[in-house]
């Protein structure tokens, strides 16, 4: 069976626990219709322990100026636990370009940004 390429791109939050942290690995193309699901699961996470909070972008695609505002919601909400990981090429490009690792931690892996001693 053929897929679309719309479904290829499908957003996807897979949840985990790793070493005490709570891992949000994040796929597709998030945009305003999307990103909902996203905006979710970093709520759900404030009231989820005290461990880290890591947003993995490795599967990221395409995200817009929707995603950034809700990253940035997300760590005020959060505050020193949220911490990105592992950005796609795409996400990379979109980091340095609008300079949102000056607000955000953005580490290389989820290993690092659950590592990461940040200060507060």
């Amino acid at each position: 069976m053929l897929s679309s390429p719309n479904e290829d791109r499908a957003v996807r939050i897979v949840t985990r626990r790793e070493r005490g942290a709570l891992v949000l690995a994040v796929s597709g193309d998030l945009d305003i219709d999307s990103v909902g699901p996203l905006g979710q699961a970093l709520a759900a996470a404030v009231d989820d322990g005290a461990g880290p909070v890591v947003v993995e972008l490795s599967g990221v695609g395409f995200a817009d100026s929707t995603m950034v505002n809700v990253l940035l919601q997300g760590h005020t909400a959060l505050g020193g636990r949220m911490r990105l990981a592992a950005p796609s090429p795409f996400m990379r490009r979109l980091i340095d370009m609008i300079g949102l690792d000056s607000a955000l931690p953005v580490l290389p892996s989820v290993d690092d940004a659950i590592d990461a001693v940040l200060p507060s």
